[in-house]
């Protein structure tokens, strides 16, 4: 009789921004991993500086971003915490956000769904999304994407 191989960790992606529909994401990603015990995942990107003419103060500009990074992850994963009962991965990156999404899906594997959702009532899907449709052959995990409109307890129905 052969061995089963291991049933690989689902991993659940959520980029970290502070749009207001991110919540949606979030609990979605949530849900999902607590339904399939899976984990949860939080991607925040540090944006680079653009402040060159004083090198010394873009550096402390870069320090005071990443530092705001760890405070939103560290508020967010105990958020993931109380929903999941499981610590999330977390990721810290800086650059362009769409780039560094897209770095982190090749790189890392073991991410098994990019959870992204959308402005509540906007013909524009958002620059993540736009990137991504423009790159989907780099592409190697599905994406959903969340409406932004969706209650807290439409998304519970949901998944």
């Amino acid at each position: 009789m052969a061995a089963t191989p291991a049933r690989r960790e689902r991993i659940f992606l959520v980029v970290v921004d502070e749009s207001q529909e991110m919540a949606n994401a979030l609990r979605f990603a949530c849900r999902r991993a607590q339904h399939t015990g899976g984990r949860v995942a939080l991607l925040y990107v540090v944006e680079p500086v653009e402040f060159q003419h004083w090198f010394g103060v873009g550096r402390m500009l870069e320090e005071d971003a990443r530092l705001d990074a760890e405070r939103r992850l560290q508020t967010l994963a105990a958020e993931v915490f109380q929903q999941t009962g499981t610590m999330p991965i977390l990721h810290i990156r800086q650059g362009r956000r769409e780039e560094e999404v897209l770095k982190l899906l090749e790189e890392d594997h073991d991410i098994s769904l990019l959870v992204l959702a959308t402005a509540p009532e906007s013909p524009n899907p958002g620059p993540i999304v736009s990137y991504l449709m423009k790159n989907l052959g780099r592409l190697r995990v599905p994406v959903t994407l969340v409406p932004g409109q969706l209650t807290p307890e439409e998304i519970d129905a949901l998944t």
